[in-house]
């Protein structure tokens, strides 16, 4: 028997307050909201409240508002952003806070019809300051994804309304690992596989990663100091968190001027609020030098066209078989369960946690973007390269070689 939804809403916030963000007495908790989750929402509060939180500050979005601005407003304001949004995001690394952001579409046809480069030009709710706090590493954070009806009818568009909103659900629960009799323990055994895994990789110190299978044959430079990591955090004050629930993924900060070769993603991706698909990156001397697609293709080249950094590379994540999403064999279009079945590459911003030496974060990639795009497959090998051109299998099959 399936759990009621108001127990399947308390258990995934009590997940992400107490295990995800690890929110601690006295802290302030920041939650970023979207319309249609209210019962989310207070969700949140409560059990932050019950952890000890002295202020829940709450922020929602609402992507229909959004189709409002994209579709009516002067196309010279749409990269306005009010500056209290990015003073907030300071304010709570200021204050040591905890976050806690909602994924997953609130509606992946928020955006039907909308003018793929105007989509291109307002980001939000993408916010700048949000990539300066988590590399400062000065919040504990997490994300979780929280279904809605909209959202489970394009996932399932072959189920009846509610039945595809029990199905996504009861995905959700499967991936966040809250069908075991203690999910905490359940996270805790799976981190230690990643997180060793992650050193392996680390000590090798490669120089260079080749991704090679069907539609890609990449090469990425690697830093001196690039260190890969498992989506298990800990804060300059010492605390333990865990920003992505679901998370499978393994990933550092590449060389930014060494990217060489082309990739096709193996999956589609909502980017703030238009879907893109099919999307074919060539590479040269580390810039995306031509983006093609089969949908979508505008808004990936508006948004890339952001800044010198947005066309460079600022991670890249290795994803295995042995996670719980990829076996779904189900396109979830929601980059924080989608980038967990499968390895992907992001454009923008570097991530300098996974840097350990002060040269490598100065030169790590700076921009006000950081997009996620999925090219992993079964038949996508991957190989480290090391500083002498000897060649080592890293993945094969899904399956890690080290």
């Amino acid at each position: 028997m399936s759990a009621s939804p108001t127990d399947r809403i308390a258990r995934l916030a009590e997940l992400a307050i107490r295990f995800g963000a690890n929110v601690q007495p006295g802290q302030i908790v920041g939650v970023t909201a979207y319309a249609g989750r209210e019962e989310m929402t207070r969700a949140l509060a409560r059990s932050a409240y019950a952890a000890g939180a002295r202020w829940v500050d709450v922020v929602t979005f609402d992507d229909l508002l959004k189709r409002e601005r994209l579709a009516h407003a002067d196309e010279s304001t749409l990269d306005v952003v009010p500056p209290w949004m990015g003073a907030r995001v300071r304010w709570l690394s200021d204050e040591r806070a905890a976050r806690v952001t909602m994924a997953g579409p609130q509606d992946p046809h928020a955006l039907d019809g909308i003018d793929p480069a105007r989509a291109g030009r307002d980001l939000l709710p993408w916010l700048e300051e949000a990539g300066e706090v988590v590399n400062a590493r000065t919040t504990n954070w997490t994300m979780i994804p929280v279904p809605t009806g909209p959202w489970a009818e394009a996932v399932y568009p072959e189920l009846d309304a509610p039945d595809a909103l029990e199905r996504l659900w009861s995905a959700v629960e499967r991936m966040c690992r809250l069908d075991e009799p203690d999910p905490v323990a359940a996270w805790e055994e799976r981190f230690a596989t990643t997180t060793a895994i992650a050193g392996r990789l680390t000590e090798r110190r490669f120089d260079a990663i080749r991704l090679h299978g069907p539609g890609t044959d990449l090469e990425i430079g690697l830093l001196p100091g690039s260190i890969w990591r498992a989506a298990q955090f800990e804060t300059v004050d010492g605390l333990v968190h865990r920003p992505n629930l679901p998370s499978e993924e393994i990933f550092t900060c590449p060389d930014p001027a060494r990217a060489d070769g082309h990739v096709t993603m193996t999956l589609p991706r909502q980017l703030y609020g238009a879907i893109i698909d099919g999307i074919r990156i060539a590479f040269e001397g580390g810039r995306a030098v031509r983006i093609d697609a089969d949908r979508g293709e505008e808004t990936l080249r508006s948004v890339v066209a952001k800044d010198e950094g947005a066309c460079r590379l600022g991670e890249l994540a290795l994803v295995d078989g042995q996670g719980r999403i990829g076996a779904m064999k189900t396109v979830f279009l929601d980059t924080l369960i989608d980038e967990n079945a499968a390895s992907h590459l992001a454009l923008g911003n570097g991530l300098t946690m996974a840097l350990d030496d002060e040269t490598s974060k100065e030169r790590a990639n700076v921009s006000g973007i950081h997009v996620d795009l999925m090219i992993g497959r079964p038949e996508l090998d991957v190989d480290g390269i090391r500083s002498d051109g000897a060649v080592v299998p890293v993945l094969r099959d899904g399956r890690w070689q080290l």
